[in-house]
């Protein structure tokens, strides 16, 4: 446990922002999951809409240090893929 007064600060300090970096997390995976569902649903135009909506999201993330950005723009381009595919076919 922390024992100097600044440690303790510190300590308060990260859990906070533990929290708020895990709400933040959350809803990035919210909208991440609403574009999936609209995916499995087959309607090109709502999937296109539901990555419109989460694409500056995701990218705020990486800006923030919350997500890598590689790993965004992995799950981007496989999103993107599979709403090509969905007009395509």
């Amino acid at each position: 446990m922390a024992n100097t007064p600044q440690a303790k600060k510190r300590a308060r300090q990260n859990e906070k922002n533990r929290k708020h970096n895990a709400s933040l997390r959350s809803m990035t995976r919210t909208y991440m999951k609403k574009v999936q569902a609209k995916i499995e649903s087959g309607n090109h135009d709502e999937a296109q809409a539901a990555f419109k909506a989460a694409q500056p999201i995701m990218d705020s993330m990486v800006n923030k240090g919350i997500f890598t950005k590689n790993k965004v723009a992995r799950q981007k381009s496989r999103m993107v893929t599979k709403i090509k595919a969905l007009k395509s076919a």
